[in-house]
């Protein structure tokens, strides 16, 4: 186990073992932070996409109506 995958199994150790309102209030604290909620944002939308098939990036573009 890599140093940063320790440090976040105490991290998410500690957040479970949080009563409800307090990981409330954890989880508000990230959302309404501008940065720490684009991260999250972004991580969710990676997720989410992670299983589709990979598209070239020329088609891609094409389809977005973008010159290459």
């Amino acid at each position: 186990m890599s140093a940063a995958e320790a440090t976040a199994e105490v991290f998410v150790t500690a957040f479970k073992s949080l009563k409800p309102r307090q990981r409330e209030a954890v989880l508000e604290k990230i959302l309404t932070d501008e940065k720490l909620s684009e991260v999250v944002a972004d991580t969710l939308a990676l997720e989410s996409r992670r299983n589709q098939p990979r598209q070239p990036f020329r088609q891609v573009l094409k389809e977005l109506n973008i010159r290459a």
